[in-house]
């Protein structure tokens, strides 16, 4: 039996957009069947909805998954958030109907699924330690290492979970003190005591998928103040000990489909927040004047929310290119989305970003390229392209392509991972960025010159270095994912194929460890083929039952420790001189009663996101939907892992 895998790749990269734009979160399917309400709703639904919601394609929810949200969620997305440009031509009175066709149950069911939140006895001051994880890499270079973890490499082969608290969607928490931020994409920015799991505050109707970021502040009253980026792409500043909002900052790009999905880094007075897009996705679509988006880095005055400068990375001018099938005029450059949070040099005064694909012909040096951004200007210091033509929109790997593919298509190498500024013990510094396909490459900061390049894995549009690497100042760390090639071995094991499917290697999924100033490799271990306990997962058609073991969330480190998880849900801790695999937990072959009231919550896969590591305590999302539309239920539950539990 063959399975058609250009179509299920198009799927695939729908999802990945979807769920790192903040699409309204995957919920667990009804077992009964939905009322056939007959209304103008149900007209527009299958109109302008039903190609991609039913069956659904990639991590697109489907009809009876959308049931379980809050009508005003569908609304809004439709509206204001990430599916407006996509709702093109629908009148108010259409988004309604549409909304409450989708929509009979309301939101009860998804009110329960989240639980309850226990309010904390009291809610002491913010004090820091020297254990904190502050930002998502943890310091300015995005090193993820944690000098002062609290615990010892010894301790780790009795961590136990400690807590656990359920939630739709969430990502990776910072931490300071006794205090513990997360968002998630259903709305709620939570403050949570760090050993219990109780709420301090909650904030309702702040859609985002960054990691909030915790600086003292001297416009917060309680002197800390905590950045996220939000739906409506614009930054929103709260006081962190209360949750008062200070500030909202205007729309941050203009272009209907662009989006926040890094998270912002703040440094000095200024944060610095990176823009990506849906225009891969709309791309496809045939009307579509393909394309016009171009990634960039915003800078905001940290105290007032103000626009500094915008630095956008394709510079070359927009320009007709051709006319398609359809007669649309299409138009380019294009593309270079920045997904991930940008890297601070104070010594240089600069900012690192890496960037995504083309999505047109029209040739560009933007795209699959590392740049250094003067910090004060926002003028690029020097830019350098690692895989020119990577053209690519959603569909291009179609049996029957979309109409707006580039002539010339590329493998969609994006770099969707920060890079690293790593100081060795000479005092030179180099920096690291992983990649798609599979490569790590050293460059020298001043310049922007290679200075190495190696391979970690085989690479695909699901695989290499996805999310993030790690720096201890001996060993740099990536984890690799390969996902399309896991597919194909996962199917080919069950005696069918993917069909179409032409696997640039075997995959090697697993983490590695390199030498900082030659990029070789001290040494591999392969992720582990485990049992798997997928719990309402929304796997695949293609590939059902396919148990996925790709590395692809970020690593993290503390002293003789790395730890990384994969998308089958398994955490693991490995001894960072040799890779051996000193403790195992495997988030899915158990449930949790939560802090909140949910019990039996399960987990689900590890993916996007690592680990944070603060004043003894390890931290973790099982369940985060990632890009690989495999591993995922409805619910994520945030895992708090302690020695012994205590």
């Amino acid at each position: 039996m063959a399975t058609t895998f250009r179509a299920a790749a198009r799927r695939i990269a729908v999802g990945v957009l979807l769920v790192m734009s903040g699409v309204l979160p995957v919920l667990p399917a009804l077992t009964a069947p939905l009322p056939p309400i007959q209304t103008d709703g149900a007209r527009v639904f299958q109109q302008h909805c039903q190609s991609c919601h039913e069956p659904a394609t990639g991590r697109a929810p489907n009809r009876r998954i959308l049931a379980f949200h809050p009508r005003e969620d569908v609304i809004r997305s439709l509206t204001s958030g990430v599916m407006a440009s996509l709702a093109g031509g629908l009148t108010a009175d259409d988004i309604r109907a549409v909304a409450v066709y989708l929509t009979p149950l309301e939101s009860s069911a998804a009110a329960a699924a989240v639980g309850t939140d226990r309010m904390c006895a009291d809610s002491p001051p913010i004090h820091p330690g020297p254990s904190d994880w502050a930002s998502l890499g943890q310091d300015d270079p995005a090193r993820r290492f944690q000098p002062h973890p609290g615990l010892g490499a010894g301790d780790v082969a009795r961590l136990k979970v400690k807590w656990s608290f359920a939630m739709s969607g969430g990502g990776q928490p910072t931490v300071v003190g006794d205090w513990l931020f997360i968002t998630n994409r259903s709305g709620r920015f939570y403050a949570l005591d760090a050993a219990t799991g109780c709420v301090h505050w909650v904030v309702s109707g702040v859609g985002s998928r960054t990691t909030p970021m915790i600086v003292r502040s001297k416009v917060s009253p309680s002197g800390w103040a905590t950045y996220i980026g939000a739906d409506g792409r614009v930054l929103r500043a709260f006081d962190a000990q209360t949750g008062r909002e200070l500030w909202k900052s205007p729309v941050l790009e203009t272009h209907p489909i662009a989006m926040l999905t890094g998270t912002p880094t703040v440094s000095g007075d200024s944060i610095f927040v990176p823009v990506s897009s849906l225009e891969e996705a709309a791309g496809s679509q045939p009307a579509y004047p393909c394309c016009s988006f171009r990634g960039s880095i915003v800078a905001v005055s940290a105290a007032t929310g103000r626009i500094l400068w915008q630095t956008h990375v394709i510079d070359e001018p927009l320009r007709p290119t051709h006319i398609n099938a359809v007669g649309t005029q299409l138009q380019g450059p294009a593309g270079g989305g920045v997904w991930s949070a940008p890297t601070a040099d104070l010594k240089r005064g600069l900012i690192y970003v890496g960037t995504g694909d083309s999505y047109t012909d029209a040739p560009t040096t933007g795209a699959d390229a590392v740049l250094a951004i003067d910090m004060v200007s926002g003028a690029v210091r020097w830019k350098r392209q690692v895989t020119p033509g990577d053209n690519w929109v959603v569909g291009c790997n179609d049996r029957e392509k979309s109409t707006n593919c580039p002539r010339r298509e590329g493998p969609d190498y994006d770099f969707g991972a920060s890079p690293v500024l790593m100081t060795l013990a000479s005092g030179r510094q180099i920096l690291a960025a992983g990649q798609k396909s599979g490569l790590v490459y050293g460059f020298n900061p001043d310049t922007g010159a290679l200075l190495w390049t190696t391979r970690v894995g085989t690479g695909s549009f699901l695989g290499g270095v996805e999310w993030g690497l790690a720096f201890d100042g001996r060993r740099l760390y990536a984890a690799n994912a390969d996902t399309g090639e896991l597919f194909d071995e996962g199917l080919r094991v069950q005696g069918r194929s993917l069909d179409g499917w032409i696997s640039p290697g075997p995959a090697r999924p697993g983490l590695s460890a390199l030498d900082p100033l030659s990029g070789a490799i001290l040494w591999q271990t392969p992720a582990p083929v485990a049992d798997c306990h997928y719990f309402g997962d929304r796997s695949l058609d293609f590939a059902p039952g396919v148990c996925v073991r790709a590395q692809s969330a970020a690593p993290s480190a503390m002293p003789g420790v790395v730890f990384s998880g994969t998308l089958d849900g398994w955490l693991r801790a490995y001894d960072s001189a040799s890779g051996r695999i000193l403790w195992a937990f495997s988030t899915t072959a158990t449930t949790y009663d939560t802090v909140n009231g949910v019990r039996g919550q399960p987990g689900g896969g590890i993916d996007g996101l690592s680990t944070t590591i603060a004043d003894g305590r390890v931290y973790v999302m099982s369940g985060f939907n990632g890009g690989s539309s495999t591993g995922g239920n409805g619910t994520n539950v945030l895992l708090a892992f302690s020695p012994d539990g205590q």
